[in-house]
This record gives structure tokens, C-alpha cells and sequence, in this order.
């Protein structure tokens, strides 16, 4: 688990060991979602304005129910200025993925996203099911291999195909869509990994259970003690300390649609990356998982 190759989160490689579970094919679809909230009346917490006590300082006017949508900027931008592409759009939730003006009509294969954490949740436990941790993630995005880069292997573009949906071409300016996708894919529109499992890397991120720290902890790389069913650390060490409204993050896996070669490598199973559990955006959805009694 883990890369010592890449981002300083990914550190230290080290092994871990996850009892048997079964792992849903794909992410979650909107036809799989729209079943859950018509059978339960359920509302994302997208589609709810959020109250001022929880959030500090924030200004009257963005007190709204929406959520993040990538926008294409209209020119050169500082990459170090994620908000440069990013717009809190009032009405934007599951149904409307680009805005208020917009519908999922035609999407019912492509993953569901503007959900949080507590809507994944909410989803898994209607239907049986769990989150996976980031360990049984990981495992299973690998397919089986060892020590490769990607869930196919060492190559990102084998025989020069895209084998996911991300980002081809210079980001956040211009993206050639080589794979044939600007946003999100239907969930198997691409090969499945050694497991049978669709959509482990690219297309959307997945949320999973575990609490986020900037690096895995270190004891756990110890050759004499392989971690059975590690679950991260506490809620509270997840909280980044800029924040004013001590928002706990959970982990991200398997990059999105939106990685690319210059921007975001993280369509590797070994990635990983921070989420706040009340922020939902265009990019981010789940899938679940069983695990066997």
C-alpha cells in the first residue's frame, strides 16, 4: 500500500493485510441513487441551505444550497489556485450536475456525484452495505498486481489508449478528450481491472471511510507488523488546521476525470487526497462494499 515515488501523502510503501469483502462493479449511478431517494425521500446535503452557525464568517449571500462545479477558466491561471476553476453554484446537486439550469436526463450510467460523505453513507447503509476503508479500496483497485503504477500496469496510455477517463491535454485550459469524455463516463465505459471491477481509476473520485492524514503512518511500514484491517487515525487529527470551521476530512480515492499529466497525478491506486465531509462537487462520488461475515 502506499508509493514512496509520488506525492508525500502516498509515503511510506508498506504492507497491510483486509479480511474477504465483495466490492460493488462500479460507482454508484444515478439510476442506482434516484432508486434510494425515491424509496426513502432522502435530500443531499446539496439540496439543503446551510445554516450560519456552522460556518463562520461566511458571507449572507453564499448561504445557499449548491455545490462545486468545475468551470473552465477563460485563460492562464495560477495552478496553485484550485478556486480559479471551481465555482459554488447555487441549484448545482445530483440532478443538476452543471447548475441550476442543467439536468442528469441521460445519465442514468454515469456515476452520481454533488454527494458528501454523509449522503454515501446514507446510500450504503439503505442498501446493505459499507464504505470501504482506504486498505480494502486500494486492494481492490490494484486488480491483483504488485508494485505497479496504475490498476493495468506500468504504462498510463498502454499502446497509446486511454484506459480511464481523465484528463488529456494541458489542465484546466484545454483538454483534447482523447478518451471521448469532457466530464464524467458511463461507469463500464472502459476496461475493467484484474478483479472485474470498472472505474477504479479516472471518471470520478470515491469516498471512503477513513479519516485523512498528509502521510500514512510510519509504524505501520514496519516489516514485522503488517496492520489487519487498518482503519487511519482520529477524526479530530483530520481536521486541517487553516480551517475556521473545523471541518473533519475523509480520503479520496482513484483521481477523476479531472487529473492530468500536468495537474493532479492521482489516477493511481496508491493516491490518495483529502475531502471535507460537507463538500460535494462534480467530481466525486462512492461506491460500496460487503464484507464477508
Amino acid at each position: 500500500m502506499g508509493s514512496n515515488d509520488h506525492y508525500p501523502e502516498e509515503k511510506p510503501v508498506h504492507r497491510v493485510a483486509v479480511d474477504p469483502f465483495w466490492m460493488d462493479q462500479t460507482p454508484v449511478t444515478n439510476r442506482q441513487f434516484r432508486a434510494f431517494v425515491e424509496a426513502t425521500g432522502y435530500s443531499t446535503f446539496a439540496e439543503i441551505p446551510p445554516r450560519a452557525e456552522d460556518y463562520p464568517g461566511a458571507l449572507p449571500r453564499m448561504l445557499k444550497a449548491g455545490s462545486l462545479v468545475f468551470t473552465p477558466p477563460q485563460g492562464i491561471v495560477d495552478m496553485n489556485q484550485p478556486l480559479s476553476w471551481w465555482d459554488f453554484s447555487f441549484g448545482a446537486n445530483w440532478r443538476r450536475p452543471l447548475g441550476r439550469n442543467s439536468t442528469n436526463r441521460g445519465l442514468d450510467d454515469h456515476p452520481v456525484v454533488h454527494v458528501t460523505y454523509q449522503d454515501a453513507e446514507a446510500y450504503a447503509k439503505w442498501a446493505g452495505k459499507d464504505l470501504p476503508t482506504e486498505a480494502e479500496w486500494e486492494f481492490a483497485a490494484r486488480g491483483g498486481l504488485e508494485d505497479q503504477e496504475f490498476a493495468w500496469g506500468d504504462e498510463l496510455h498502454p499502446g497509446g489508449k486511454p484506459t480511464a477517463n481523465t484528463w488529456q491535454g494541458h489542465f484546466p485550459l484545454h483538454n483534447q478528450k482523447l478518451d471521448g469524455y469532457e466530464r464524467t463516463s458511463p461507469v463500464n465505459a472502459f476496461p475493467p481491472n484484474g478483479y472485474g471491477l470498472y472505474d477504479m481509476i479516472g471518471n470520478v473520485w470515491e469516498w471512503t471511510g477513513d479519516w485523512y492524514v498528509a502521510r500514512h503512518p510510519t509504524d505501520e511500514a514496519k516489516a514485522c507488523c503488517v496492520p489487519q484491517n487498518p482503519r487511519g487515525p482520529r477524526m479530530e487529527d483530520s481536521i486541517d488546521p487553516r480551517d475556521t470551521a473545523r471541518i473533519p476530512r475523509k480520503v479520496l480515492k482513484g483521481g477523476s476525470h479531472l487529473c492530468a499529466p500536468n495537474y493532479c497525478q492521482r489516477y493511481r491506486p496508491a493516491a490518495r487526497h483529502p475531502e471535507p465531509v460537507d463538500t460535494s462537487t462534480s467530481h466525486v462520488g462512492f461506491r460500496c462494499i460487503v464484507r464477508r461475515p
